[in-house]
């Protein structure tokens, strides 16, 4: 029997879906755009494809996508979503014209990924003005700085905090990205680094698994044979762990992700999502389990 109260199906965990029925009163779809933002990041991330940048105005990507979207649902609520490389590494008024821009397009909702070093309180206070309903997705990978170092990621864990709580300070929604099966991380590691997000209380997290694509620094290691990809059921044990660590409250915005198909070398088993989000759902019933059951012992002291 599922004991999770925040489910309107058969899921253990607070999904986006279930959010957006609660809160919004309808389906919810992205429309992703490419604002033309680079990443501050020098040499970036081991993981990371420096794709080229959507030449075409933010007005035409949207309008792209929201035709994509409408197409497959016509009472969808459309979300703008700036969701490629850094979205604030810009000047305070090019923000500004990004969130009234999104606006201005007719969209319901904005949402902007950017990196937690590449706030400032300008920032957050244009943030914190935005005319629509805001997320803002923060990429922390991992808590702990000796990983951070070795993929380069550019910030560690105190950079994440400050961007963190500069969000919070200015009642941002906040979701917060983690990945599973980085180089050299254990299996505790990773339950480490859901454990302190879930202290943190983040409104959303994001959850998936390393990625190895082609052209990447990180994929000469896994030809090498010095990076390994974690395995199907290692993951989807993890992150029936993780979950079990989170608040209830927290929305799971995501428990798995997509690589680019075209560059994808591994892990292989992350193109079957239906399978992932299946087994997910398995372990957590095999184990009785579900989002929250350890947060509060974990939490004390």
């Amino acid at each position: 029997m599922n004991s999770f109260p925040y489910s309107n199906d058969n899921k253990r965990y607070r999904t986006l879906v279930y959010h957006n029925l609660q809160t919004y009163g309808g389906r919810v779809f992205k429309a992703t755009v490419d604002a033309g933002l680079s990443c501050p990041n020098a040499g970036g991330c081991v993981f990371c494809v420096q794709n080229a940048f959507d030449t075409r105005t933010i007005e035409d990507q949207f309008a792209a996508e929201k035709a994509r979207i409408l197409a497959k649902c016509p009472s969808a609520k459309i979300l703008l979503y700036y969701g490629l490389r850094t979205n604030t590494n810009c000047s305070p008024e090019r923000l500004s014209e990004m969130l009234c821009e999104a606006e201005r397009l007719g969209a319901f909702a904005v949402s902007l990924a950017t990196r937690p070093d590449c706030l400032d309180a300008d920032k957050a206070r244009i943030l914190a003005e935005c005319p629509l309903p805001l997320t803002v997705e923060l990429g922390l990978q991992t808590i702990h700085d000796s990983t951070a170092a070795f993929i380069n990621r550019g910030h560690t864990y105190a950079d994440f905090l400050c961007g963190y709580e500069l969000l919070k300070r200015h009642n941002i929604r906040a979701c917060v990205h983690i990945i599973n099966g980085l180089p050299n991380e254990t299996r505790e590691m990773m339950l480490d680094t859901a454990r302190a997000l879930g202290k943190l209380r983040p409104d959303g997290v994001k959850i998936h698994s390393m990625h190895v694509l082609r052209g990447t620094e990180l994929y000469e290691m896994y030809q090498s044979g010095a990076y390994t990809p974690i395995e199907k059921d290692e993951y989807i044990d993890i992150v029936a762990r993780q979950l079990e660590l989170l608040p209830p409250e927290t929305v799971i915005e995501r428990v798995t992700g997509d690589g680019d198909k075209s560059l994808l070398a591994a892990p292989q088993w992350s193109r079957d999502k239906i399978s992932v989000l299946g087994g997910i759902d398995k372990r957590l019933a095999d184990l009785d389990t579900y989002q929250g059951r350890l947060f509060d012992n974990e939490s004390i002291g």
